[in-house]
């Protein structure tokens, strides 16, 4: 794919025309899979974050860092499936070891080793686990942690941030009437806002049963918590008697003890999901013994907990390879390190270039914007124009570049520093050709 000089262009619209006409014009196959897909199913997908218009490429195999499409388009994956990809594409030690799970057979209907194995790797991991249950993702993982947080507490009330994403049934990027959201009681703040952390505790501090909160917002577009921010917050629990619950589904790859081990501050329920099976379907919460004590059917534990696939046999033993072979410390630590490259080239490149975008994050977790910034919670975000990012994203397809429509990277472990730079470079040169359209 080549990409047209967007400097004879004249506005961002025709601009962006144009990027769309010619990825239609280089995907001819993916069309077609686009039109039979819309046939059996509601907009092609069964997961709604993958769409993009015209119509999302469909992959055919994937390597490494490497994505391959059925018109035969190869991309460096920088989206690394929404942060569960972390460990790349079939990482030798994973496959082994689902493989030999599945060898020994796979619908046990009973518990096995390698939970256990799993669960001890995860306490030895994380500071604020002492006790972890299993689960199929991290939206049950975060239900069943706000199951926990009103049992103890015999509260009702949830806070939460604008811009939150806990799952696909807890989602506040438009408040929280969201007809998918479960009906907990819902109380909303602003995020990295002391002073509206502080009014929302005198007012309904007495009836919360649980704060749940990012470390870094990703879905609202990468936006860390300040320290002074989770610092505030877990002073607010303490003295209001409230839960203070730590979505790490995204955030525990930020170090080998999640982002908690990394900024100091630690909460009494921990989320996990996404990589920490190597890829396959995982979720997990856990936190200290007394909350998960509600579970220990041979103490008459008063909370049951079920879900058929639970332990299934090759998540488990992908994610004892993954946390024991893959992912050491010092892996995730030049991950991180590469990821603080990329954000602070992609944030001088729009600088330098006079493009109104920037990029926000932590470590391998960032979000490029359609807005100079700062950013500090999605306040900040509205008055940004996305067909920056739109333009950016299409740009990227035809260099062989695969990012999130709404600008989200992540970067796997087998994204190298070469790949930086050359997506550096692109972004340069892409940015020096975009400059003037208005």
């Amino acid at each position: 794919m080549t990409s047209l000089d967007e400097t004879a262009i004249g506005s961002v619209a025709d601009a962006l025309a144009a990027a769309r006409q010619r990825y239609v014009e280089a995907n001819p196959t993916s069309a077609e899979w686009a039109r039979r897909a819309s046939a059996v199913l509601p907009g092609g997908n069964t997961r709604s974050v993958l769409h993009f218009d015209p119509f999302p490429f469909r992959v055919a195999s994937a390597q490494a860092q490497y994505l391959v499409d059925v018109d035969g388009h190869r991309y460096v994956d920088l989206l690394g499936n929404y942060t569960a990809g972390l460990l790349g594409h079939s990482p030798e030690p994973v496959r082994a070891a689902a493989h030999a799970a599945i060898d020994r057979g796979w619908a046990l209907g009973a518990v096995h080793p390698a939970e256990v194995r799993l669960a001890e790797a995860i306490v030895e991991r994380f500071p604020s686990i002492e006790q972890v249950r299993f689960t199929n993702s991290g939206t049950e993982a975060n239900l069943m942690a706000l199951a926990v947080a009103t049992h103890h507490t015999g509260r009702r009330k949830v806070l939460v941030f604008a811009g939150g994403y806990h799952g696909g049934v807890l989602t506040f990027g438009g408040g929280a009437s969201s007809p998918v959201n479960v009906p907990h009681h819902w109380v909303m703040s602003t995020y990295n806002d002391l002073d509206a952390l502080a009014a929302v505790f005198v007012e309904h501090g007495p009836d919360v049963a649980a704060v749940l909160v990012e470390p870094l917002q990703g879905s609202a577009g990468c936006i860390p918590a300040t320290t002074e921010f989770l610092t505030s917050l877990r002073a607010h629990c303490d003295a209001s008697g409230s839960l203070l619950v730590f979505d790490e589904v995204m955030t525990s790859r930020l170090s080998a003890g999640g982002a908690q081990q990394l900024l100091g501050v630690l909460p009494d329920l921990t989320t996990l999901g996404k990589y920490l099976a190597g890829g396959f379907t995982f979720g997990a919460f856990g936190g200290r013994r007394d909350l998960m004590a509600a579970f220990d059917a041979t103490t008459g534990g008063a909370l049951g907990h079920a879900g058929t696939f639970n332990n299934n046999v090759v998540s488990m033993a992908a994610g004892v390879a993954t946390l024991t072979e893959v992912l050491t410390a010092d892996v995730l630590a030049a991950t991180n390190a590469r990821g603080d490259r990329l954000r602070e080239g992609l944030d001088a490149v729009f600088a330098d270039s006079g493009v109104p975008m920037c990029a926000t994050g932590t470590g391998s977790l960032m979000n490029v914007h359609g807005t100079g910034g700062p950013v500090r919670s999605v306040d900040d975000l509205r008055a940004g124009d996305d067909r920056w990012k739109e333009l950016l994203f299409f740009a990227a397809l035809e260099a062989g570049f695969y990012l999130a429509r709404r600008g989200f990277i992540a970067l796997s472990i087998e994204v190298t520093d070469d790949d930086v730079d050359a997506f550096l470079a692109f972004v340069a040169g892409w940015a020096a050709g975009v400059r003037d359209l208005r």
